[in-house]
């Protein structure tokens, strides 16, 4: 079926930048150095459960190089993919760990010297919401008067009992309350979501999109479960207390979570792609592509649209 958007039946974030940009722009991940509070101790040493060691970062330059190299490299590597068409331009991510987790000085040198990149359109922050104190908002709130700036938040889920067992470390009040202050202060949010954590089904997804919805955030990402070599769901997998889930299994929660959807929200992911060097299942998430092509072939042939299921009420 087709959306308002595009061919595709749902909100995404490349038809949303287009239609502000007028053209394609590039994610490029960065990491700033900074570590993370449920990893040093603060309120955990191994991390989330499913977070590998490079604390969701394996696709950025190392910490080492400084962020006008690492944008240089990142460039690189995107224009390699893509040597018959011309890049359009670029979102600087600070993806790696928890990229307000340091000193305010740190976070303007290293947010602002992405921003000096010319070709640099967008700065995107990825975070945890019990790591963005007031005086946090209001330098990415300053930031955001120069050029827009997002923030990613990793709820993943609404319900305490499986964020504890994940070790997400923080209350949902604490996640309302970020976003509320982000709401306040202009900047958009986006939230990730994953779907097929052990003990959750179609109902308690349904819950955590419906709780999204109200709090009207600006963008989602839906977020296949990998288990990955080296996190702390490796033993349960391996022990057969956790399982992956088949690919039949992933579509029906995600297209679910897509019908429930309120249409003004973008859909920043569909799914995901762990590193294939930790990888240990779903294996048939390791060719992203092909995954991709399959799910917009399967949307358009049960005639799905973002929102078909959503009610203002929710």
């Amino acid at each position: 079926m087709k959306g308002p958007w595009d061919e595709r039946p749902y909100h995404s974030l490349d038809w949303e930048l287009k239609r502000l940009y007028g053209k394609k722009l590039y994610k490029l991940s960065l990491n700033g150095g900074m570590s993370c509070p449920n990893r040093d101790g603060s309120k955990g040493t191994g991390g989330c459960i499913f977070c590998s060691g490079g604390g969701s970062g394996e696709f950025a330059s190392g910490a080492a190089l400084s962020v006008k190299e690492q944008l240089a490299a990142a460039k690189e590597l995107v224009k390699k993919k893509l040597p018959r068409r011309a890049p359009g331009g670029y979102i600087a991510y600070f993806q790696a760990y928890t990229n307000t987790y340091g000193p305010l000085p740190l976070l303007e040198r290293l947010f602002t010297e992405a921003m000096d990149d010319d070709e640099v359109e967008i700065l995107s922050v990825a975070t945890r919401p019990d790591c963005l104190p007031d005086e946090v908002i209001k330098l990415l709130s300053r930031l955001n008067r120069r050029k827009p700036v997002w923030v990613e938040l990793g709820l993943q889920t609404i319900h305490e009992k499986t964020a504890k067992w994940i070790r997400r470390g923080y209350p949902l009040s604490c996640f309302d309350g970020a976003a509320r202050r982000l709401e306040e202060a202009g900047i958009p949010l986006t939230a990730h979501v994953i779907l097929g954590l052990p003990g959750e089904g179609r109902k308690e997804l349904l819950e955590t999109i419906d709780h999204l919805n109200r709090l009207r955030i600006w963008g989602v990402k839906l977020q296949l479960l990998h288990i990955l070599s080296g996190t702390g769901l490796e033993e349960s997998f391996r022990a057969g207390r956790v399982r992956a889930l088949s690919f039949e299994e992933y579509e029906e929660l995600l297209f679910s979570a897509i019908a429930r959807l309120r249409p003004e929200a973008v859909i920043h992911r569909i799914t995901g792609d762990g590193p294939k060097r930790l990888l240990l299942a779903p294996l048939w998430s390791g060719n992203k592509r092909e995954v991709l092509n399959r799910l917009s072939r399967d949307m358009k042939a049960a005639g799905l649209l973002q929102g078909m299921n959503f009610k203002e009420e929710v």
